[in-house]
């Protein structure tokens, strides 16, 4: 069984987009501007670990497993316009301001590793984070199964 807590800096985006008018009597029909986003992302996973090849704790060769288990993806988002926009007339994609936003996740892995002496093995890992549910934030431009994330890492991983 496996319990992780993973942290990620703030990430930044630019996107083009537009917004279009409510009424027919509104002028300009549509304004173009640029959103910033800023998203920052905690992720909480417990799950199984399960070894194809080899064992957690062998001394020599090499170990392949894979890991499957379910998360609590944390997010927030802050974006900011590069225009003022009144979205009492406007109708925008993404809302201006700051918002946090939750998916419950299928998390699934495949790893390779090594041992390098004593308890310690070098790991190379690939993950990928499903969204499993969508509750639509009003502050994220695409909602349906997003952010999707997969990762490739590596590192130390150490017996106690």
């Amino acid at each position: 069984m496996y319990v992780s807590f993973a942290y990620y800096s703030p990430g930044r985006f630019n996107k083009n987009i537009t917004a279009i008018a409510k009424s027919q009597q509104t002028t300009p029909q549509q304004i173009n501007y640029t959103n910033t986003s800023k998203m920052s992302l905690k992720h909480l996973s417990i799950g199984w670990k399960k070894y194809l090849k080899g064992a957690p704790d062998i001394e020599k060769g090499w170990n392949m497993y894979t890991n499957a288990g379910l998360g609590l993806l944390l997010g927030r988002v802050e974006n900011s316009h590069s225009v003022g926009i009144d979205t009492a007339l406007y109708a925008v994609p993404v809302l201006s301001g700051r918002g946090n936003f939750k998916r419950l996740t299928l998390d699934l892995g495949l790893g390779w590793e090594v041992p390098v002496g004593g308890d310690m093995y070098f790991y190379t890992e690939g993950k990928v984070w499903v969204p499993t549910t969508n509750y639509p934030s009003k502050y994220i431009f695409v909602n349906s199964n997003a952010p999707l994330l997969v990762m490739l890492s590596g590192g130390i991983r150490i017996i106690f």
